[in-house]
């Protein structure tokens, strides 16, 4: 029996990026196709099948450790998006500014996509949904470049709106255009989330 549930909900790809160097800057490069291989889109600083660990898992290692990347992608809604620009008082808000990977339209609060859920492109390209992505301040200095006076506003503009991370469970092309299928896990919520999130 598949343990992966097909949903009716389908989202469009509206914008593909790839970070070239994010030592340099985070700002992503704007194209209309990404190769995704399994260390992740094809000439993105942020791919490779591994990566050092940073602050989203401070509690289980050591920062730098070396671990698997499930951070290839940075997956955002174009609704949420414009959300986040809306908070900042800016009339839209360019993807490139904030490294994003890829955006997706009409899937609803994909922020809070359930982990291991898998988005499906034509063509066969997947994605495995790690986790909901945290606002950060890095993107404050691109956004000031080209919003003087916006930078700041990103971080709690983008709190619970910031898109989520994925890697790449099945290679294939992404393009602009094309449509996605959202597949979730077919199983319960733990009965002690509650709890545990308390702790």
């Amino acid at each position: 029996m598949p343990a992966l549930k097909p949903t009716e909900f389908y989202g469009t790809i509206t914008w593909l990026g790839r970070v070239m160097n994010r030592e340099a800057a985070l700002e992503s490069v704007s194209v209309t196709e990404l190769h995704a291989g399994f260390d992740g889109p094809e000439g993105e600083a942020h791919g490779g099948l591994t990566r050092p660990s940073c602050s989203r898992v401070l509690g289980l290692y050591k920062r730098d450790t070396e671990i698997r990347n499930t951070r290839q992608f940075s997956v955002l809604s174009a609704e949420e998006l414009a959300q986040i620009a809306a908070r900042m008082g800016l009339d839209s808000l360019d993807p490139a500014l904030v490294g994003a990977s890829m955006v997706i339209s009409g899937i609803p609060d994909f922020s809070r996509l359930p982990p291991s859920s898998r988005l499906q492109a034509e063509g066969g390209a997947t994605l495995v949904v790690d986790m909901e992505n945290r606002p950060c301040t890095l993107p404050a200095r691109p956004i000031e470049t080209r919003h003087e006076g916006f930078g700041r506003a990103f971080k709690p503009a983008a709190a619970g709106r910031r898109g989520i991370t994925a890697w790449v469970e099945a290679e294939g092309v992404l393009r602009v255009g094309a449509r996605v299928r959202l597949h979730i896990p077919d199983q319960r919520a733990w009965a002690n989330l509650s709890q545990a999130r308390r702790d």
